[in-house]
């Protein structure tokens, strides 16, 4: 039987880098399932308001979608075989960093995808994860190779 790997694909929500893997592990063929955060951000700003009422301020209103939002994001990182993050170049996403932080402290295999000036900054990112990448060809790379023991000469 053929293991199917779980991987969760954390991190910016502002380029299509999940469709770019997804199409990828398809035409690959790869045996992964990916995962991913509600990339909805109006949605997921929302969620707790919607679901739970109007707490009346902004804290709040942030502290209970934050929650939500952390039933899944848990979840999925907690059943991920690998836990991918992305850090992009627009916005800071704190959100990755305490979601590589978590996956760190679970022990998940962790690759982390930054463009090269962000090396310093996220230091200590990466030197939690088992690879740092600064492409999505290298996360593919890297997800063929460990699913398949095939490298892609």
């Amino acid at each position: 039987m053929k293991m199917i790997w779980q991987v969760y694909l954390s991190g910016e929500i502002h380029s299509d880098w999940r469709d770019e893997i997804a199409a990828a592990v398809k035409d690959a063929e790869l045996p992964v399932e990916l995962m991913a955060p509600n990339t909805n951000h109006g949605d997921s700003d929302d969620c707790g308001a919607v679901i739970m009422g109007e707490p009346g301020n902004d804290f709040w209103r942030d502290h209970m979608g934050a929650k939500v939002n952390a039933i899944r994001t848990r979840t999925m990182i907690e059943n991920a075989d690998i836990v991918v993050v992305r850090f992009g170049e627009k916005y800071r996403q704190w959100n990755a960093a305490f979601d590589a932080g978590y996956a760190a402290a679970l022990g998940k295999s962790l690759i982390v995808q930054h463009p090269a000036e962000f090396t310093h900054a996220l230091k200590e990112v990466d030197g939690a994860a088992m690879a740092t990448c600064e492409t999505v060809d290298q996360v593919i790379e890297i997800l063929r190779y460990v699913t398949t023991g095939v490298l892609n000469r």
